[in-house]
């Protein structure tokens, strides 16, 4: 019966130190979550209210912030049901299902980055064409591009990864991302080709057509005027650092599928937490300061005796 249990349940031994902070990790974590829901959604909600931010930009902005909503609830709740638990485990099954949705959200975040890219070469580069190219019906298929191949694609490795017979039945990790493949037996050739094409097509080509962009955005601001540099750093500049930073959470959950099992697990629990609570955080906070029209609504919303 014990065997038939660790067949389906798998331990998560990422937390450091649980029985003596655990009340610190849950205020942290449930704080955090809050913040989550609350500033994304009011991002979210401030575009769909307001129709002078009804425009390709601000419409793939809050495509992002739903991804971070959503990514977030596939962590937190089991998260903050862990850390309240004597016995950090989770069914195989949905383990697999976390898996799915935090890099079928995660890759299409890339994408949407790609797509926001293009929005703002097409603006800035040819102004003319802007109302042809980015039309309703091209942004629509540009954010069904963007969820619709990200989840096909790890729905397959999703699939490939429950095959794979298990061996070990814990992992140094707080959720099912890529550390989850310390409990293979032996690292499968076919899941390392799937995902090695995943990152080809779902990061490392956007990535470049991303680079490519905003190289043409740079060289036709620095030929034309104040006025297309002030436009290019207001609505630029949010878009690199959030791309900059999530990038750099990438890397890290890249290599760690790839380093020893005993990398410290302080270590992983710190970069992991970072993911956890960085990225979801960082986006709506750089959009709401950065970007001048969801600013000036946000203002209008919290601080309305300013405006009378």
């Amino acid at each position: 019966m014990d065997y038939e249990l660790n067949l389906t349940y798998i331990t998560l031994d990422g937390y450091v130190e649980l029985n003596q902070y655990r009340f610190v990790y849950f205020v942290i974590m449930f704080t955090a979550y809050i913040l989550i829901i609350c500033s994304n959604s009011t991002i979210v909600c401030l575009i769909v209210i307001h129709k002078n931010l009804h425009e390709p930009m601000y419409i793939f902005i809050a495509a992002l912030s739903l991804n971070s909503v959503l990514y977030s609830t596939a962590l937190y709740p089991k998260i903050l049901f862990d850390v309240l638990s004597e016995k950090q485990i989770i069914s195989y099954s949905a383990c697999l299902f976390q898996y799915f949705i935090i890099y079928s959200v995660g890759a299409s975040e890339f994408l949407l980055l790609t797509a926001m890219s293009y929005d703002r070469y097409v603006s800035i580069c040819k102004p003319l064409q802007y109302p042809t190219i980015m039309t309703t019906t091209n942004v629509s298929i540009f954010l069904l591009l963007a969820w619709f191949s990200s989840a096909c694609h790890f729905a397959g490795l999703t699939i490939l990864n429950a095959k794979t017979k298990l061996c070990n039945f814990s992992f140094k990790g707080v959720a099912c991302n890529n550390v989850m493949y310390e409990l293979h037996c032996v690292r499968s050739s076919v899941i390392t080709l799937y995902g090695a094409v995943g990152l080809i097509y779902l990061v490392i080509l956007p990535l470049l057509f991303i680079i490519f962009s905003y190289t043409k955005i740079l060289i036709i601001s620095y030929r034309s005027g104040r006025e297309v540099r002030r436009k290019a750093a207001e609505t630029c500049l949010p878009h690199l650092l959030v791309l900059i930073s999530y990038s750099c959470l990438c890397i890290y959950d890249i290599i760690i599928a790839r380093v020893e099992s005993n990398f410290p697990k302080t270590a992983r629990l710190i970069m992991t937490l970072q993911i956890v609570l960085y990225h979801p955080l960082f986006n709506p906070l750089i959009y709401g300061l950065k970007m001048k029209e969801i600013s000036k609504h946000l203002k209008r919303l919290f601080c309305p005796a300013r405006n009378i």
